[in-house]
């Protein structure tokens, strides 16, 4: 078989161990080992939309071995068959790839549920038998990987329960590893303490921890745009850039979500973690490689060289949906929602301006905001440009035309936009502004896997590069805190915001104070 063929081998084809595959050959599909998947939260939407899709759309795609299993625990009064139907309704329903029966016997065989309370002991007992029995009847080689899809208020109990009952320990060249969603933690303090509830059971090589924006195909292709074209690195600093403004919009509300939300706000749930995250990604140098390593030491840096800009009074902004029409419907405040108390101070809208102390980024100012009841749903990277010192055109010439920019859309169409002037039509000179636009739809035929296929899969492989480790969790808090602890002083609700609006005054004149403005995506 030649190079060239070896490429072209289909997941479907592909086994998944090669001893003659060299695994630096990234062209051949990444296929899981024997491994076994236990997920703790099965009954919550995430589970039901997200994770049990994802794992039929990897088996569907040949990334998943024969000696794989899928093991759910909860509470319910469930038998296996009982769990097995609540996962085929699940892949039915949210999963990206057709459904075939073929693939869905072959995961079906590994599908087992363990009923029990998270402070149960003798659930914890049965979890053990059903991996030691999958591991001698599915082949699954004590590898295990456990995903805490749970409230953090139950992160140290489950973590204890593993360890307690013998689940953490790797031996006989078997791997464990445990998977954290956000939030982790609710301030530096509460970071560093879910950090030592974890290191008493798992290393830090064993840690996982969840950030689904970082498994976005527009993410990971913020790094090849940066570091594998010539064009855009040379401009990637503060002779040519003005501001850099990271968004995240949703036009929904909190829905149900209230008991967690409440007291969370928008800039933990999303600044913190996904926002913070894209603009180290943004702002790192370039790492020796693409390695976890090579990663984890440029966000690293560039987050410890990272502050609030300390004027919060005027570089910072909340706000709180009120109600009123909103996509053509007639929708609650936020203080109206089920479940929200009338003195609330959870804020619905955040932005802040963080400043990079280095010679890249020196006098650059990163606008950071994330908001519910928005006009529209999106998430972009937008870097402007500053103006031409000196253009040879009249006034008149250029009326129209604006900055340079480049934006990077994250969701929903992902894809890049490239702003830049051009000439229009006719006998007079008159430049405008247009926009050159790559879509990954349009430019690829392979469909983009959903970020929790390429998270799960990369779990089960150990490759951490897309996950965030401690340091950068800390040294997130440590930028978001001072600016939490500035707005709870203030004991004041966060200023009103008409839905399907881009937030309140505040947010605007933080803008205008510095010379510019919000772009309209």
């Amino acid at each position: 078989m030649t190079q060239d063929s070896a490429a072209v081998i289909t997941p479907q084809e592909a086994p998944y161990t090669n001893p003659l595959r060299d695994p630096r050959d990234r062209r051949l599909p990444r296929i899981a080992g024997p491994s076994v998947l236990v997920m703790f939260g099965v009954t919550g939407d995430l589970a039901r939309k997200k994770l049990m899709p994802a794992v039929y759309d990897l088996a569907n795609r040949g990334l998943l071995p024969p000696g794989f299993a899928f093991v759910g625990f909860a509470r319910r009064d469930w038998e296996d068959q009982d769990f097995a139907q609540v996962v085929g309704e699940a892949v039915r329903e949210h999963a990206r790839t057709p459904y075939r029966e073929e693939v869905w016997q072959q995961l079906l065989a590994g599908i087992r549920f363990v009923q029990g309370e998270f402070t149960d002991d003798q659930a914890f007992d049965r979890l053990k038998a059903t991996l030691d029995d999958l591991d001698r009847t599915q082949g699954t080689g004590g590898n295990h990987a456990f995903y805490l899809s749970v409230p953090p208020k139950f992160f140290d109990v489950v973590i204890n329960k593993l360890k307690e009952h013998g689940l953490a320990e790797e031996s006989n060249g078997s791997w464990k590893r445990v998977v954290i969603e956000k939030p982790f933690g609710h301030d530096l303090a509460s970071a560093k303490q879910l950090e030592r509830v974890v290191a008493s059971g798992f290393t830090e090589e064993q840690v996982f921890r969840i950030d689904h924006y970082l498994g976005k195909e527009t993410v990971q292709n913020l790094l090849a745009l940066r570091f594998a074209n010539t064009m855009f690195e040379p401009l990637w600093n503060n002779n040519y850039v003005s501001h850099v403004q990271i968004t995240m919009a949703e036009d929904i509300g909190i829905g149900g979500r209230a008991g967690y939300y409440d007291g969370v706000g928008a800039a933990r749930d999303v600044i913190q973690n996904h926002l913070l995250q894209l603009f180290a990604l943004t702002a790192m140098e370039e790492p020796t490689g693409m390695g976890a390593d090579a990663l984890r030491v440029e966000k690293e840096k560039v987050l410890e060289a990272t502050s609030a800009t300390r004027r919060f009074d005027q570089h910072t902004a909340r706000g709180i949906y009120e109600g009123g029409w909103s996509g053509g419907e007639l929708v609650k405040g936020y203080l109206e929602e089920d479940g929200i108390p009338a003195g609330s101070t959870t804020e619905t809208y955040a932005a802040i301006r963080v400043d990079v102390h280095n010679r890249r980024w020196a006098g650059v100012p990163f606008y950071l905001r994330t908001g519910k009841r928005m006009p529209t749903r999106v998430t972009e990277i937008a870097l402007q440009f500053k103006p031409l010192p000196y253009v040879p055109f009249n006034a008149h010439d250029t009326a129209t035309l604006g900055a340079n920019a480049l934006v990077l859309r994250i969701q929903p169409d992902e894809g890049v936009t490239l702003r830049f002037g051009a000439k229009v039509p006719g006998t007079q000179m008159e430049v405008r502004d247009v926009n050159m636009d790559f879509e990954y739809g349009s430019s690829f035929t392979e469909s983009s896997p959903e970020a929790y296929e390429r998270l799960i899969i990369d779990v089960l492989l150990g490759d951490p590069p897309l996950f965030p480790r401690n340091k950068e969790v800390e040294e997130s808090w440590r930028i978001l805190d001072p600016v939490l602890d500035y707005w709870a002083g203030l004991k004041t609700q966060p200023e009103p915001y008409r839905p399907g609006t881009w937030g309140p005054k505040s947010a605007i004149d933080m803008l205008a104070r510095d010379g510019v403005a919000w772009r309209r995506p």
